[in-house]
């Protein structure tokens, strides 16, 4: 089933059924204030942290008429008929309710037309504003005049703190109350506190508030929800909450002739009534709402026009010009803080999967990598390692860490993981050679629990602190000991258990350091990289088993995913990693890679081990919780699909590369939307794998790591555009069907406009290089010979 199409031109997806298998959303907003959405307007909004911010009410995992979201309602005053100008939550008849939402880039289009009214809602949060917008526009398409009320619905917290508000209900139904204030609902908590967050409001700018409510019961009534509530059906009595439960509700009456329009706003905030007011009078004029959005569609179409691509796929341009790099700044903004999935108890960012995000953006907006790569690094510990959690309120260099009673007690992580600052070298050497800020390496920046003057404190010096970490927490082979757990969280292969996985980081790590090793003639350091390097490659090639690399050796000796293994004998991850880190030889790279297409991969993806455990888990096991091929037991997980594609371009194997891109692409399943069930426009958590009797279904959307890790195998991979110190590679690894292409890039402030030719149907390989009407030698396009634009041709 079919549900929505791509729109390129205005990058939207616009959904022209209401009835999706699970609400479809949008994330509007920035780090100050973030605001979800979903195709029916349900979802909620928060100040800063979904945790700890959270200004409106959503109920998780409940059904779909029943969920507090950003509701307009439209009565006829003639005939008592109402409804909702989404969809949901009223539901009239498909048959006699026509509707459509777009959502772009930070914002939601929502549009109706029911019994001869056309509604026109568009949500969004201004740039760098701390508030959202509800732009609102109703007009009669009927022959005859009209009487109608048009009443905004949303439901406050009683406490931002998530967790009190719905679970602490002896306490937070009592400190909360509501008040009318001429053009908004205010609600204030804990009144007589001095909290400077405790006030919210509701207002109406450009329309007469006529009637409202501020009581919540009262609105919806007595075994009702938001799909008939009684304060629409029977009208707004003016109600206000004392203790229970709080409510904005804001009516205003229209009078409509025979074609005619009327335009307003509803404001939500945490503003006190000074701010409010202002508020309301800025947008009583609604050009000035016009303008905010204008302003927000040209920050965001910027970013992403820093890359762009016209290939012959038109899901692929879809997804990498608009929905994968649009995910990938919702990742990098937002981490795992809020979803419909994520409740929003997370206290803090994730160190490895934030460092993962940044790599996403790189390309798109390398200013904002670099800030939070500082902001990373200065939640490395001094002894190299990353803290698991870097709380929100971050302070360097006075962190406490694993270890400190104070931090194990608040974070609830009181042991470091063994990846985590690897991930540190693969995104600061994308962002070195994106950028060529060859300086970034002597910039200081803390460490989370002290400040190093000296070349320690530099970004090179943490870099080495990373390499000392792994060093001096080796097991028994003398890779990289397991601590805690490395990506994989639910495999404890014990504190000196060995990741294989982790080990080709390390390998990778030391690639790249020598890079930097090298730019800086640190010789002494360069020797010491090829001793430890030389001793890692050593013990690696005894992890060879026939046709895979084992996963690692638990701390008892015993080996994970050994070919003829009863269960979990093949694992994705460090066949990929192999060919990523450089370290897998030719026959390695494509005999482990054949083990992957036969073991693992499915019409849907790759799975993440095969075959899942039931019967032979061991204790450190921990994925045997979930049924067999979900999530790491055997499902598809979503975030190595990025790596299979990097490693199969980087053989030069394109139509491979492309079948995985393929497969796990959630725009691939479009017409398919009933099976995989979350949005077709950006990519989930996980999908269940091929032994599941619901295989191919796909769930926890928008905030994973596959946004980034799929953005770099495409761009890296598929596209071959591959920075480096000197400049730019340009190599890809394409469909054979793909006969030529073009790309738009900006690189280190210079355009290049890139022509692929593919005459001859050729995966991969590259004949010549042309960059403004001269041929140069090999493939390396160097940052000297560019102009401010450029025309390059690729000879394929």
């Amino acid at each position: 089933m079919n549900y929505g199409y791509f729109d390129e031109k205005n990058k939207e997806y616009v959904i022209t059924r209401p009835d999706t298998p699970a609400p479809w959303a949008n994330y509007l907003g920035s780090p100050l204030y973030g605001a979800i959405i979903s195709n029916n307007a349900a979802g909620y909004s928060f100040v800063k942290s979904g945790a700890n911010g959270r200004l409106s009410r959503f109920r998780f995992n409940s059904g779909s008429n029943d969920l507090p979201g950003r509701y307009v309602y439209i009565k006829d005053n003639e005939t008592s008929d109402y409804w909702s100008a989404s969809w949901a939550p009223v539901c009239k008849p498909a048959d006699t309710f026509k509707a459509e939402c777009r959502h772009g880039t930070a914002y939601t289009q929502i549009s109706s037309e029911y019994s001869g009214i056309k509604a026109e809602t568009l949500y969004f949060v201004p740039y760098g504003a701390e508030y959202e917008i509800w732009r609102v526009k109703i007009t009669n398409d009927s022959a005859s005049p009209r009487k109608l009320s048009v009443t905004g619905v949303m439901e406050f917290t009683n406490d931002p703190n998530y967790e009190q508000d719905q679970v602490n209900l002896q306490y937070t139904k009592f400190i909360s109350r509501t008040y009318f204030k001429d053009t908004f609902i205010k609600q204030v908590y804990n009144e007589n506190f001095k909290d400077p967050r405790k006030e919210r409001f509701f207002g109406l700018a450009g329309a007469k508030v006529d009637k409202y409510c501020g009581d919540r019961d009262a609105l919806i009534g007595k075994y009702r929800n938001y799909g008939n509530p009684i304060g629409i059906e029977q009208g707004l009595n003016n109600d206000l909450n004392y203790c229970l439960n709080s409510c904005g509700a804001l009516q205003t009456e229209l009078s409509l002739g025979a074609g005619e329009s009327a335009e307003f706003c509803f404001l939500l905030a945490a503003k006190n009534e000074k701010e409010a007011a202002e508020l309301i009078t800025r947008y009583s004029d609604i050009k000035n709402a016009d303008a905010e959005l204008e302003k927000l569609k040209t920050y965001w179409h910027a970013k992403l026009g820093n890359l762009s691509v016209k290939t012959p796929d038109d899901k692929f341009n879809n997804m990498l010009n608009v929905w994968n790099a649009y995910q990938c700044f919702i990742t990098f903004i937002w981490s795992r803080a809020a979803s419909f999935d994520y409740c929003g108890l997370r206290n803090g960012f994730g160190y490895r999967d934030t460092v993962q995000d940044i790599q996403g953006i790189i390309h798109l907006a390398p200013e904002m990598a670099e800030e939070q790569i500082k902001f990373m690094l200065s939640a490395q510990v001094s002894n190299g390692a990353g803290l698991p959690l870097v709380k929100y309120t971050h302070n360097p260099p006075h962190e406490d860490k694993p270890g400190d009673a104070s931090y194990d007690t608040e974070t609830k992580h009181d042991s470091y993981r063994a990846d985590d600052a690897l991930w540190l070298f693969p995104t600061i050497y994308k962002y070195i050679t994106e950028t060529g800020n060859m300086a970034f390496l002597d910039e200081n920046v803390p460490y989370s629990d002290k400040h190093e003057q000296d070349e320690g404190g530099t970004v090179y010096g943490h870099l080495k602190r990373a390499v000392d970490f792994s060093m001096n927490n080796l097991g028994g082979h003398g890779m990289p000991a397991g601590l805690h757990a490395d990506w994989n969280d639910c495999l404890r292969l014990g504190k000196q258990g060995e990741s294989i996985f982790v080990a080709f980081q390390l390998v990778y790590a030391i690639k790249l350091l020598k890079n930097f090793a090298e730019y800086k003639n640190d010789n002494k350091y360069l020797e010491y990289l090829g001793e430890i390097g030389g001793k890692l490659s050593a013990t690696l090639e005894k992890c060879w088993d026939g046709d895979r690399w084992i996963r690692g050796y638990r701390e008892n000796g015993d080996i994970i995913g050994k070919n003829g293994d009863p269960e979990a004998s093949m694992w994705l991850n460090p066949q990929t990693w192999g060919i990523i880190s450089g370290f897998s030889s030719d026959e390695q790279a494509k005999t482990s890679m054949e083990s992957v297409y036969r073991e693992l991969s499915t019409p849907y993806g790759i799975q993440v081990m095969n075959p899942p455990y039931a019967n032979h888990a061991f204790d450190g096991a921990l994925m045997v919780c979930f049924n067999g091929y979900v999530k790491e037991n055997g499902g598809i997980f979503s975030q190595p699909q990025g790596w299979a594609i990097l490693a199969e371009s980087l053989l030069g194997r394109g139509n491979r590369a492309f079948e995985y891109w393929r497969n796990s692409s959630p725009a691939y399943m479009n017409d398919n939307a009933d099976k995989r069930i979350i949005e077709p426009y950006a990519h989930g958590q996980f999908t269940e794998g091929k032994g599941s009797p619901f295989a191919g279904r796909s769930h926890v959307h928008w905030l994973t790591g596959t946004a980034s890790t799929v953005m770099v195998g495409s761009v890296e991979g598929i596209l071959g555009l591959r920075p480096e110190i000197k400049g730019l590679v340009i190599s890809p690894s394409i469909p054979s069907q793909w006969k030529e292409f073009e790309m738009k890039k900006t690189f280190r402030g210079k355009e290049l406009n890139v022509k692929i030719n593919n005459p001859n149907g050729a995966e991969s390989g590259v004949k010549s290089v042309t960059v403004n009407g001269a041929k140069i030698d090999g493939l390396l396009i160097e940052e000297g010979i560019l102009k401010d634009t450029n025309e390059v041709v690729i000879e394929m």
